[in-house]
């Protein structure tokens, strides 16, 4: 990694040489490889570093410029528009449990002193709230300002979401950082937004490396599945309310059952987002799936007498007929902490539920067979 910064730094100097009419603070440093991601950007300047998330639902425009400098150094003169980070960060509020874990795995705990939720986080963040090192904020949506204000917050990290606002805290001054890794297509892609965590606490190094590993795991087990002639079909979830959320054929989700050696039933419907649908329809398109797949937080276990109950047309799924449901209890296992990180996890027990043989000697991590 450090030969990778130092192959940039000659060339950099080598541009200074050749572009000296410009301003020094000016000349691109290097745009950092993002491989998989299609939301954010990283350019290096000499005294500064630009992170641009992309709006996931305009292509075309910015959500969010970020413009990072050392907070050891004074602010640089003459910077481009953007939200100015002095970093790395020290005083972070979090709003969600997937970005409290990637800051706990690139080892920056300690750096955040108020979270949204908690009972949705890991024991890592419960735990230090009973030290009184981390303070509950309460909802997400209708924090506590005043808590905001009095631990002093440097930073409030968040999952942005279409035509929303934060309320209250957007008059607070204090930076909104806005991830929106959970858009991208690709797991993978969403993996990289480790990069992006890295740069806001310094730790960059540790975090390429450890997705670097993540990524070789991740396509050696995407090679498994590469020939295999079976694929079964599968479906996802279940209703909530009037409605059946269908991730689209180029979400993270469609993109993992692909990898994973499966048919995803609903990959012809467009896009990343998820999609309203009624029951009937997804009775229709997805009756005679092989495999289905749900999530839930819950106390106890979800039994197929539990789904009956729930909702009787359940039972009219091949699936539901032939107990091949697969549940993922979120409550129990680090689900949302894990797999956005290392997306590996997570493929390595799709293939195990849809291709046993291919894996053999491999155990669950999140998934289990779904309770008689």
């Amino acid at each position: 990694m450090k030969q990778f910064f130092s192959f940039f730094l000659v060339l950099f100097l080598l541009s200074c040489g050749q572009s000296s009419s410009r301003k020094a603070h000016d000349l691109v440093f290097f745009s950092d490889p993002i491989i998989y991601a299609s939301v954010f950007t990283i350019d290096r300047y000499t005294d500064y570093t630009v992170a641009e998330v992309k709006d996931p639902w305009d292509s075309t425009q910015i959500l969010q410029r970020y413009i990072l400098v050392d907070r050891n150094r004074p602010v640089p003169e003459g910077l481009p528009k953007g939200t100015i980070l002095q970093v790395p960060l020290r005083k972070v509020v979090v709003y969600s449990s997937v970005h409290a874990s990637i800051i706990d795995q690139l080892g920056e705990t300690d750096h955040i002193i108020g979270v949204c939720e908690p009972q949705y986080m890991g024991s890592f963040i419960q735990d230090k709230i009973k030290e009184g090192k981390i303070v509950d904020l309460g909802e997400s949506t209708a924090p506590n300002i005043e808590k905001i204000i009095d631990i002093g917050a440097e930073a409030i990290i968040v999952s942005p979401f279409q035509n929303m606002g934060y309320g209250t805290v957007e008059k607070l001054g204090i930076p909104i950082i806005e991830s929106a890794d959970y858009m991208e297509s690709l797991p993978l892609g969403r993996a990289e937004w480790y990069k992006f965590f890295g740069l806001l606490f310094d730790s960059e190094e540790r975090a390429y490396i450890v997705f670097e590993e993540t990524e070789q795991r991740y396509l050696a087990l995407k090679e498994l599945t590469a020939s295999v002639e079976y694929r079964p079909t599968v479906i996802s979830e279940k209703k909530y309310g009037a409605f059946w959320y269908i991730p689209g054929g180029d979400s993270y989700t469609a993109h993992f059952f692909k990898d994973a050696g499966a048919e995803y039933v609903f990959n012809y419907v467009q896009g990343a987002q998820t999609e309203p649908f009624s029951f009937e329809t997804v009775l229709d398109e997805g009756i005679e799936a092989d495999f289905w797949l749900m999530k839930y937080h819950m106390v106890d276990e979800l039994s197929y007498r539990d789904l009956r109950m729930e909702y009787t047309p359940y039972e009219n799924f091949a699936a539901f007929k032939n107990k091949q449901i697969y549940t993922c209890n979120t409550g129990k296992v680090p689900y949302y902490d894990e797999f956005p990180i290392h997306p590996d996890y997570l493929l390595k027990d799709l293939i195990k539920i849809f291709h046993p043989e291919l894996l053999p000697d491999y155990e669950l991590r999140y998934y289990q067979p779904m309770k008689r």
